[in-house]
């Protein structure tokens, strides 16, 4: 009974950690074309410009943005398009760890405890250049639109 309690209290904390703050959809295509959709967390740096994080490079999304770097962004009810920019390194890893840690604080900490993101890649999401075209069929729109 124990054991079982102990269980159900870490679900508790994880589910704290990684939902009770905002968590956007991002939404790629893999090679062939399929869409995934993915909960992940993001934050802004000092420009306004979004980031979020592959905890590792093995991540199937990760795969997805390499293939096509036009992604959809679900946030706070608007879908908005942008280009998805792997900042590879330590520089791009320093830069995304202490955003999210900025922005999510013990959360942050938290997800630590359970994802080994110690060579995470930090990926830049910047709105489309003028000719890059938006999916007819998302209804996605770009930011400042």
């Amino acid at each position: 009974m124990a054991a079982a309690c102990l269980v159900a209290a870490a679900a508790l904390v994880v589910v704290w950690a990684l939902e009770s703050a905002e968590v956007i959809v991002l939404h790629t295509r893999d090679a062939a074309g399929t869409p995934r959709a993915t909960r992940i967390w993001v934050a802004e740096d000092e420009t306004g410009t979004p980031w979020i994080e592959a905890a590792n490079a093995d991540r199937t999304w990760y795969h997805d943005l390499q293939a096509n770097p036009d992604v959809e962004v679900e946030r706070q009810g608007t879908t908005q398009h942008y280009r998805a920019v792997p900042v590879p390194g330590p520089v791009g890893h320093a830069t995304v760890r202490r955003l999210l840690a900025e922005r999510y604080g013990p959360r942050d900490t938290v997800v630590g405890w359970l994802a080994d993101t110690s060579s995470s890649v930090g990926i830049r999401l910047d709105p489309p250049s003028a000719g890059d075209a938006v999916p007819a069929s998302s209804g996605a729109r770009r930011p400042g639109d």
